[in-house]
């Protein structure tokens, strides 16, 4: 919205939200201790500096930070609330989508940009559990916490070792008896400042927005630099991480058995955690990760394969997020149904042979939002070159000669669930992802928009 108003003035917009408030994922999601899972300054505003002392955010600041943002900039009078987009159709004899809404009204536009995110908000991930029904307790996803639930002196379990997961057990373990993670298998976990150094020194000598965007680049370069390492030297990318845990745990059997992933770095995503924090809540014994798998709930609590019981008042299923295309849109063109795994996708925000519409994806190894700026900001691009040169719709042409490749490279639950649903990516450019904010700012913010692929008409 904030690049629509900004680099195309002449343009009107319309803001559909689903919901009742703004915020996305910072208001939908309430569990204890919500909050980022990389550094504000790469995930935040690009034009609205991060001033926050916290790199690694609560959930409540980044809220109240994107409410601020769009009040600053006049974005929430364009808002529309409770009107979900369920279907959106395209004529080419009119260049214009018609959009349905679960109000049963329709919207038209000439260019439709999907900015839905990537997952479910009605339903999280969780697996079948055998004998759930009759666990006494209660049982929760992080996705639907609710303020009444009273975890005080309570023996919790959390099940997974994602990112939710690893943010839950330290603020748990404040009030609770004790809380157990309960992982399957390993994940990589790396402690960062919860404050970044260099910020703090920026602030000090330049402005709000010379520092911010010092501290930005800084985080950008180290974050892809670091990334590369991992994939070239996994082997040693692997012992240092372990390594690291050691050092903070003390305890190499507890690293060997729960800390020691079999897979390699980034072929799932990091967990990153704040100032040693899940590390201090288990050398304090107020947490401990127990790594095994269910075999069934009991009356109070859950039995694992290994014959072990884990006694519980709360058990929480960490578990994962349902990934959905295009927000369980409904898209057509020309009144024939699109379907994402049948199309590739033009510079990781385009579906080939899809007239006038993109869509907002993220980084599976840096902060989600630095490519969904990017997105944004071509798209005005385009948006403005096609009214430059008279032009009424842009479809990128499929070319069938281009070998197709997984949209993710990811090796994440979550991901490989809906895996054959998601579009495709291609194996050249402008058809691949890159993963590369760096690289992406030199194809996507500043190529050709008149290439081979582009096909341009005036009706």
């Amino acid at each position: 919205a904030y690049h629509v108003q900004t680099s195309c003035p002449h343009k009107t917009y319309a803001v559909l939200e689903g919901r009742e408030r703004m915020g996305g994922t910072w208001d939908l999601f309430r569990y204890p201790g919500i909050r980022s899972d990389s550094d504000m300054y790469t995930l935040g505003f690009p034009f609205r500096p991060w001033t926050d002392e916290n790199s690694i955010a609560a959930g409540d600041t980044i809220l109240a930070y994107v409410k601020e943002t769009a009040e600053a900039y006049g974005i929430d009078r364009k808002i529309r609330y409770n009107q979900r987009a369920v279907r959106a159709s395209w004529s080419s004899e009119t260049s214009r989508w018609t959009v349905d809404l679960s109000n049963g009204t329709q919207l038209t536009c000439s260019f439709l940009h999907l900015c839905v995110g990537y997952y479910d908000y009605d339903a999280g991930y969780t697996p079948e559990l055998a004998g759930r029904e009759s666990f006494r307790g209660r049982i929760v996803h992080p996705q639907f916490w609710t303020e009444d639930i009273d975890y005080t002196d309570k023996r919790v379990i959390v099940i997974g070792s994602g990112a939710t997961a690893v943010t839950l057990v330290p603020e748990l373990a404040k009030k609770a008896a004790h809380v157990t993670m309960l992982q399957r298998s390993p994940t990589y976990v790396m402690s960062v400042p919860a404050k970044d150094p260099l910020a703090a020194r920026a602030r000090k000598m330049f402005s709000t927005k010379r520092a911010f965007s010092v501290t930005r680049w800084k985080n950008v370069l180290l974050g892809m630099a670091f990334y590369q390492w991992c994939r070239r030297f996994p082997d040693h990318a692997k012992r240092v991480l372990v390594n690291q845990v050691k050092k903070q745990l003390g305890d190499a059997d507890i690293v060997e058995k729960h800390f020691t992933p079999s897979y390699k770095p980034w072929d799932q995503r990091l967990c990153f955690v704040p100032d040693n924090d899940l590390f201090d809540a288990i050398k304090a014994g107020r947490a401990s990760v127990v790594t095994d798998h269910i075999e069934s709930f009991t009356e109070t609590g859950i039995r694992l394969r290994s014959g072990t019981t884990l006694e519980a008042d709360l058990v929480v299923t960490a578990t994962g997020l349902a990934l959905r295309p295009f927000g369980k849109m409904q898209l057509e063109v020309d009144g024939k149904r699109v379907e994402p795994s049948k199309t590739m996708v033009y510079r990781g925000m385009m579906c080939s042979d899809v007239p006038n519409m993109a869509f907002s994806t993220g980084y599976t190894n840096a902060s989600w939002t630095l490519k969904c700026d990017l997105t944004s900001r071509f798209v005005c691009r385009l948006v403005n070159y096609m009214d430059k040169h008279g032009y009424a719709r842009c479809t990128p042409k499929r070319d069938p000669d281009v070998e197709e490749v997984p949209l993710f490279n990811f090796s994440s639950g979550y991901v490989q669930r809906v895996i054959d649903q998601l579009p495709k990516q291609g194996s050249i450019v402008p058809w691949k992802l890159y993963q590369n904010y760096a690289l992406d700012l030199m194809l996507i913010d500043r190529g050709r928009l008149d290439d081979d692929v582009m096909e341009f008409a005036t009706r």
